[in-house]
């Protein structure tokens, strides 16, 4: 049997390209592969999720919240074969049609062919606006 070990960037496209899969999104991560994502806790979303199982719930559940969840253009500006750093962007609604719009800027870090670590950033006004019951307001001070 030949395994096919994807680099950085195979692995980002794969994974931007697979997100409405849940299962085949989280497969493309290692065993203790992690999702970090540092702002979103005053969302009430955890900072840090690890492990494909965990970012396979996680996926799911951002899927139930936002259905037509997608990535519409994926931009790389650096990238070696086990980095990579850019952006990639959404734009939807969600269950309740509030507009989801939003850029993640992002590092991938791969090992062994798989995602080790996606450092994810984005707009934390615009995901309050769009997944808040009050919007912005409903941010903690």
């Amino acid at each position: 049997m030949t395994v096919i070990m994807m680099n950085a960037r195979e692995l980002i496209l794969a994974y931007t390209a697979n997100i409405a899969d849940p299962v085949a999104a989280s497969t493309l991560f290692a065993d203790d592969g992690v999702i970090e994502l540092p702002y979103l806790e005053s969302l009430g979303i955890p900072p840090r999720i690890e492990g494909p199982d965990a970012i396979r719930e996680f996926i799911t559940g951002l899927l139930e919240r936002v259905p037509d969840f997608g990535f519409d253009e994926v931009n790389i500006f650096i990238e070696t074969d086990d980095q990579i750093f850019g952006e990639w962007s959404v734009e939807t609604t969600t269950v309740d049609g509030r507009p989801f719009s939003q850029t993640y800027a992002g590092r991938l870090v791969a090992e062994n062919g798989k995602i080790k670590l996606l450092r994810e950033s984005l707009d934390l006004v615009r995901a309050a606006r769009a997944m808040l019951p009050n919007g912005v307001a409903d941010i903690p001070q």
